[in-house]
């Protein structure tokens, strides 16, 4: 005959829910950390990204003057061929380049306060003025 000894073998015993919850709870606040420090960086490159797209955008100008002799009276003229500029030689920027990394329009006057053109980046918020992220760049800086 077996005997049977109880306590030798215990039956698996499963997570409470007290446990669930708690661990639930710390999954939460890691991840809240986490997407914090993520939006942050991807802002950053946003704003660097908008920078570099400013010196570009800005010598594709430059290059519509060279071939024209001026700037180019709004930055649309980069794309298709106004009726005025007898030696254009483009498209000298795609219809995508003319809008910032949030999807904003670059400021841009002619004749400039700072050259024969500015061309300014808004920033994140797309308006003038603004510090952090939101802080304006031009062409003359």
């Amino acid at each position: 005959m077996r005997q049977r000894t109880f306590g030798r073998h215990q039956a698996a015993r499963g997570f409470t829910l007290l446990e669930m919850l708690a661990v639930i709870v710390l999954i939460g606040i890691i991840g809240a950390v986490v997407v914090t420090q993520v939006g942050k960086n991807v802002d950053k490159g946003k704003y660097g990204a908008g920078k570099a797209q400013l010196t570009t955008l800005s010598q594709k100008v430059e290059n519509y003057a060279l071939d024209n002799g001026s700037p180019p009276q709004q930055l649309q003229d980069l794309v298709v061929k106004p009726a005025n500029a007898h030696n254009w030689q483009g498209p000298y920027a795609k219809e995508s380049e003319l809008k910032d990394p949030w999807g904003h329009d670059f400021g841009y006057k002619v004749p400039g306060d700072h050259g024969a053109f500015d061309l300014i980046f808004y920033g994140q918020d797309g308006k003038p003025g603004g510090d952090g992220y939101n802080a304006d760049v031009g062409n003359w800086q």
